[in-house]
């Protein structure tokens, strides 16, 4: 597949194609072009965009996808007729081997547990349960998620000064916080793995339910903490005591979690296209049956830079 994912959040814009050439156009006459050749997907997180049909018709003939978002939630996924099934890759997920399976979900949950751990020492680097949440994390016990989370938890809540806090999805409080950041972090996963043409009901650990996109939720788990970070910035340093309102700043200060700087595989990169690098690595880890190319995410170094 072509390599760019384009994303257009411009508002009020026009999106055609001209001679070969995406061409967006947005408000202030201001044009954008990238040939359509380059193009394996398009997703569209503007909420006033104008699609001229020469652009559809151009993008089913170069094999392009369309994935188009309401509030960065994609709804419609519009594929050519002879893209509508990526054959190949949806056997190979159908195929692949438990073994690998149990893998790719190994490395996943270790990417997050050292993640936790890395964010734990950088909210309160003396607490005195952290050297037991490191210990957990390096070790290669199963059902080591459920006991990393309780130290996680438990050091974040004293780092934040929370009393009683306890993580839940229905907890409230700073919950409410937490469950906003994840909710975009589940959008901007979906966006990719779409656009990638990766099936997201095909996971690798999480259950399947109605209407459900596991993978999604599988591929974000590494990444979770980087949403926990902006939220601790948050209740230390811009809320008000006890008030954790969903308001309009808080919403703008947790969703720029996506234009953090970070390192991956030696490169340093916004965290938007280190997600899609994740996700391309999974995508060549399921088609090739090698378990090696598919590295999630964990900071560059032992200090916290998400």
């Amino acid at each position: 597949m072509s390599y760019h994912i384009i994303n257009i959040d411009s508002p009020r814009c026009s999106i055609s194609c001209r001679k070969g050439q995406l061409t967006c156009v947005n408000e202030d006459g201001r044009t954008k072009q990238v040939p359509l050749e380059d193009v394996a997907a398009i997703v569209i997180t503007s909420f006033s965009a104008h699609l001229h049909s020469h652009l559809l018709l151009e993008a089913a003939k170069h094999g392009v996808a369309l994935v188009i978002c309401e509030r960065f939630q994609p709804i419609s996924l519009l594929l050519p007729a002879n893209r509508s099934t990526d054959t190949l890759l949806t056997k190979a997920a159908l195929t692949l081997d438990r073994k690998k399976v149990d893998v790719l979900w190994r490395k996943t949950i270790d990417a997050k547990c050292l993640n936790q751990t890395l964010l734990a020492q950088e909210l309160q680097p003396d607490h005195p349960k952290w050297q037991m949440l490191n210990k957990r994390a390096l070790s290669k016990a199963k059902g080591k998620e459920g006991t990393c989370a309780r130290y996680y938890w438990g050091i974040f809540a004293d780092a934040l000064r929370l009393n009683d806090f306890r993580r839940s999805r229905d907890g409230g409080g700073v919950n409410d916080l937490l469950n906003f950041g994840y909710a975009v972090l589940l959008s901007l996963t979906l966006q990719k793995l779409l656009a990638c043409g990766l099936d997201p009901t095909l996971g690798i650990s999480h259950e399947v339910r109605e209407r459900s996109t596991p993978l999604a939720y599988d591929i974000m788990e590494p990444f979770r903490p980087c949403v926990d970070y902006r939220v601790a910035r948050w209740v230390l340093e811009e809320a008000s005591l006890g008030d954790y309102r969903i308001n309009g700043r808080f919403r703008h200060y947790v969703t720029e979690f996506v234009l953090e700087r970070v390192g991956y595989l030696g490169l340093e990169m916004d965290m938007k296209n280190c997600i899609e690098d994740v996700i391309r690595g999974f995508r060549k880890a399921v088609l090739t049956g090698q378990t090696r190319s598919y590295k999630p995410w964990t900071p560059s170094n032992s200090k916290w830079v998400g």
